[in-house]
């Protein structure tokens, strides 16, 4: 399914990517099992954050915006937080799949992509850009990507970028009936993390569609 490049692994000693296929799911527009959790989520954010300073100092948002500033970029999970938190805004409702996988980028604040698997042309390799790739973006826009940016490609190109995100064409929508989850762990982010962070987005596609089965859930690691 995932091939590891050594120059990921060179470039990035300390990272961990996690990938996990569920199959046979389905992708209503909302769900009130998972409207439950995301109000869990928002009353215990905005319980355990009191102001902005103690987010920034979690490890993991370190982590990234360390990555981030080699790129001049802000961490774009950190700004939802605060949204969230400090705005008193909702999660907001997109897609039943999308929002299985959002949840828990906003509890874990790991960086995570869904593409929908029948449009994946496999296999999928983990690599580091070399400035010269070039893919369209989730929202249309074309997009060169950052040099030493870990990006994720198949056999027609990239379809996410660290720093850029998911892609147009192997986006989720409501006929996705089976899904790809990636999660970019960058150097600061462990092992468990990532594999809690896969976990927590399995339960969430299970109260969606209770009779998916999941393919792989795996952890890779560069030494």
């Amino acid at each position: 399914m995932l091939k590891v490049t050594n120059n990921w692994k060179q470039t990035y000693p300390g990272a961990h990517f996690g990938i996990l296929v569920i199959k046979n799911v389905c992708n209503p527009p909302q769900h009130p099992g998972l409207d439950f959790v995301k109000r869990e989520l928002e009353a215990d954010l905005r319980d355990l954050f009191r102001d902005r300073g103690e987010l920034k100092l979690l490890d993991s948002i370190k982590a990234y915006r360390s990555y981030y500033k080699h790129f001049n970029k802000t961490y774009h999970v950190l700004q939802q937080l605060e949204s969230v938190i400090f705005k008193n805004r909702p999660i907001p409702t997109v897609s039943a799949i999308v929002e299985c996988m959002f949840i828990e980028e906003l509890r874990n604040s790991l960086l995570t992509a869904g593409h929908d698997l029948d449009l994946v042309n496999e296999p999928v390799t983990l690599d580091v850009a070399t400035g010269d790739e070039e893919y369209t973006r989730l929202n249309g826009q074309d997009q060169i990507v950052k040099p030493k940016d870990m990006i994720i490609k198949d056999m027609k190109g990239v379809i996410s970028s660290l720093i850029y995100g998911p892609d147009q064409r192997t986006r989720i929508t409501r006929s996705t009936c089976n899904v790809l989850f990636t999660v970019y762990g960058v150097p600061g982010i462990g092992e468990t993390m990532v594999n809690q962070h896969l976990h927590g987005i399995e339960t969430n596609v299970r109260i969606v569609a209770p009779k998916a089965s999941t393919e792989i859930l795996k952890v890779y690691g560069a030494a």
